[in-house]
């Protein structure tokens, strides 16, 4: 891509979701969703094929319904208070409209359909790009909209996400589209924190956004998309294989690292509010997500799949792709757990 329509397509992204986040009014927030979604269609499609073509038209169908949906919410708002702040939003059914335009965005499920199909298709920067800066935006309309939101209907959309997410990962050997189910299931445990505790919503995204980034940049820089060509990197690059495989499972939430830190967190919150079953549903179905994340590791790391004496001597040779942020990216997104009592008192 040229870099100059690049820099102009990157900077309408970035100030398409500056405009929704920073916006009181729903008219700017409408028309800044409409930015983003119209210049990351090109970002999705930067390789030219039909997988690429065919997951843009899913996003752009999927987005604009949601769009059509929040500004139906809105106008049924207006009518009924003559108020187009954002934190004026008091008619009940104009909050479930909205919450529903939003979980869409996120790709919360039952509207999950869309995240595993387009991660698929597009090209694994474009994939970062889709399941960390695209999160940015509905949620933190969630985050202002979090003292009025019906707290039923999102914590109902928050289990169901975090069971499809660890459902929908097991039987899968595309590594994009275990991130896009993986991103599900962190998203359902964002969303079911935010009427109690929207600090700490922001502390999740911010862990999760730090995993996603180091997991797919080290993919990235392996050039792997699937669990066959993964369980080969340890003949190339041993020691990013490792990292790659530590990031993974802090993705899972296993302790000691980092990606534990929000789960614990979460479900503290969660009992404290004399909230018993809603967490311990939301632990036993985190294990199926560490489960796939385990079996990718077991696939790297336990076996020896057959190979050619000309892979087994790649790793002298250096890396050309650029690793410059890998190594804090990759301390803080496994080694940060030590700070959650200093997290605690912070929230």
């Amino acid at each position: 891509m040229n870099p100059l329509v690049s820099s102009m397509i990157m900077s309408t992204i970035l100030l398409g979701t500056i405009i929704v986040m920073t916006s009181s009014h729903w008219l700017t927030v409408w028309i800044g969703f409409e930015m983003n979604m119209l210049a990351i269609i090109p970002m999705l499609m930067k390789t030219h094929h039909p997988r690429s073509t065919e997951a843009a038209t899913k996003y752009f169908l999927t987005q604009a319904t949601a769009s059509m949906l929040l500004m139906l919410s809105v106008t049924i708002n207006l009518l009924h208070s003559g108020q187009w702040n954002i934190t004026n939003m008091t008619n009940p059914l104009a909050l479930i409209i909205l919450t529903l335009a939003l979980t869409m965005k996120l790709g919360l499920s039952p509207f999950h359909f869309w995240v595993p199909e387009v991660t698929q298709g597009i090209p694994l920067t474009s994939g970062l790009l889709l399941l960390t800066w695209q999160k940015l935006a509905p949620l933190s309309i969630l985050l202002n909209i979090s003292p009025n939101i019906n707290s039923n209907l999102l914590l109902t959309l928050s289990i169901l996400s975090i069971m499809v997410g660890g459902w929908g990962g097991l039987n899968q050997t595309q590594l994009r589209k275990i991130m896009a189910y993986s991103s599900i299931a962190h998203m359902g445990w964002m969303t079911a924190i935010l009427t109690y505790n929207p600090t700490m919503t922001t502390l999740n995204l911010t862990i999760y956004i730090t995993m996603t980034m180091t997991t797919f940049m080290l993919l990235i820089s392996t050039s792997t998309t699937t669990t066959l060509s993964l369980s080969h990197t340890w003949n190339k690059t041993p020691l990013i294989t490792a990292i790659i495989l530590t990031t993974m499972l802090s993705l899972g939430g296993l302790p000691p690292l980092t990606g534990f830190m929000p789960k614990w967190m979460i479900i503290q919150e969660l009992v404290k509010n004399n909230n018993i079953l809603l967490p311990t549903l939301m632990a036993i179905t985190a294990l199926l997500n560490l489960y796939f994340y385990m079996r990718l590791t077991y696939t790297t790391s336990l076996t020896m799949f057959p190979t050619t004496n000309n892979t087994k001597i790649k790793w002298h040779f250096e890396s050309t792709k650029l690793t410059m942020y890998l190594s804090p990216l990759t301390i803080i997104s496994t080694m940060t757990l030590p700070l959650t009592p200093l997290m605690m008192i912070l929230h």
